[in-house]
């Protein structure tokens, strides 16, 4: 079948969102900077997250693709005998997600795949290649931003009947009232009987969760100072990527790892595209990424709070990661 593809965010709007969170961000007072992770993901970013996820320090996709391997086909052939659509959010290739559509599909109940993605490109060739792989099943990519764009999987498949992905611990680069706010929403977008399957990385030895965000061949920090080249090439910057050292700490008061630049030295940075000067001083830092760990009792307690009914936990043999799959009550 020839995949079809609804576009709910433009190149424009993806550039309006742009200046609005780094004008934004670097606009707060020095110590509050931060910019939203999402941007790190133009095709240099997305090149270099790809790698860092076949390093020896990052477990996450490892794990979740071990707890996929083992329970995809009792995800597929869950409440009435499994969904009849999947929606993933922030799908990118969906690579992992084919575990669950080979599932889905030998239990011969699953006939539409929704991939939801900000990267109009990325979908647009994930699609098409999925088509080729999957030529019996519908596939209906969503260009748009799970955060203001969930309502559309209103009217995605039969009410009920669907399945929404979320994986990766991606919900973690939400603060908490961003995450419950979220998963309200995705709550609100379904009716009783649809299901959310839902990958959290858990809380664990501090140790391994910052070597996991700084490894030593210096991947992620590439990663990291990506987004300073991202702001360049689109907002007319003139930061210096090189000038910034990459930092990955433990906060074990909110239990999240926090990615942050940190300048060598003062800087004195133009955003040309609306003719902002921004000054860093010496060992001055800028967030660009929280990464929530999770405990079972937390990811129960927001699941429930937002009208989900937890109905499986799994776990890797080592405890690492936690992929659960709840019901919308």
């Amino acid at each position: 079948m020839v995949p079809t593809i609804d576009v709910h965010l433009t190149a424009d709007e993806l550039a309006d969102a742009l200046r609005t969170d780094v004008q934004s961000g670097l606009s707060a007072p020095p110590g509050e900077r931060s910019l939203p992770p999402k941007w790190f993901y133009d095709e240099r970013g997305s090149t270099l997250f790809d790698q860092i996820t076949s390093l020896p320090e990052y477990y996450p996709t490892r794990r979740e693709r071990a707890i996929l391997t083992a329970h995809a086909t009792t995800i597929m052939t869950s409440g009435k005998g499994g969904p009849t659509t999947l929606v993933e959010l922030g799908s990118g290739t969906s690579d992992k997600t084919r575990l669950l559509l080979d599932a889905g599909v030998s239990a011969g109940r699953l006939d539409e795949f929704v991939p939801f993605d900000v990267d109009q490109a990325t979908l647009r060739s994930a699609a098409d290649a999925l088509s080729s792989q999957y030529p019996g099943l519908r596939i209906h990519a969503v260009v748009g931003d799970f955060e203001r764009h969930i309502e559309t999987l209103t009217t995605m498949g039969r009410p009920g009947e669907r399945l929404i992905a979320f994986l990766g611990s991606t919900i973690g680069n939400l603060d908490p009232p961003t995450r419950q706010k979220f998963l309200s929403s995705v709550a609100a977008a379904l009716v009783p009987g649809d299901e959310l399957l839902l990958g959290t990385d858990l809380v664990k030895d501090p140790r391994r969760l910052v070597a996991a965000y700084d490894d030593a061949a210096g991947v992620t920090a590439e990663f990291n100072r990506n987004v300073l080249a991202v702001i360049n090439r689109e907002l007319s910057a003139d930061f210096d990527p090189t000038a910034f050292d990459h930092v990955a700490a433990w906060d074990a008061d909110n239990e999240w790892i926090e990615m942050r630049l940190r300048a060598r030295g003062e800087q004195a940075v133009t955003v040309s595209e609306f003719a902002m000067k921004v000054s860093f001083g010496d060992g001055e830092e800028l967030r660009t990424e929280i990464s929530a760990k999770f405990r079972r009792s937390n990811v129960e307690d927001e699941l429930s709070a937002a009208g989900f009914e937890l109905q499986r936990w799994w776990t890797d043999p080592d405890g690492d990661f936690g992929l659960s799959l709840s019901r919308r009550q």
